[in-house]
């Protein structure tokens, strides 16, 4: 499975990893909805289950990604200012939507 993270997206995960909270856990990319084609997206502190498959990023931040989740494979996270600051995560291979 693949995943590419940008530089904005990059800052922000590594500040959510650097919380007390996130003591032992790890980035999850999810799908909230699923529209059979393409799905909307979203990031959480999560810990390792037996479905995962851990990606290393060109950014030094290993994703959880569910490898049951075809839409999940070759996600790209980026992280804007504006028009609205947040998460926009999209799948070029298979459609998107954001978070």
């Amino acid at each position: 499975m693949k995943c590419k993270i940008n530089r904005n997206a990059a800052k922000v995960l590594k500040n959510m990893l650097s919380t007390e909270e996130a003591e032992g856990k790890m980035i999850r990319v999810y799908i909230t909805l699923n529209h059979g084609e393409h799905a909307h997206y979203d990031v959480k502190l999560d810990t390792p289950t037996e479905h995962d498959e851990i990606v290393e990023t060109d950014k030094d931040i290993k994703i959880l990604l569910d490898k049951r989740e075809n839409l999940l494979d070759g996600v790209w996270i980026q992280y804007f200012h504006v028009p609205e600051e947040g998460f926009f995560i999209t799948n070029p291979s298979t459609g998107f939507l954001e978070k």
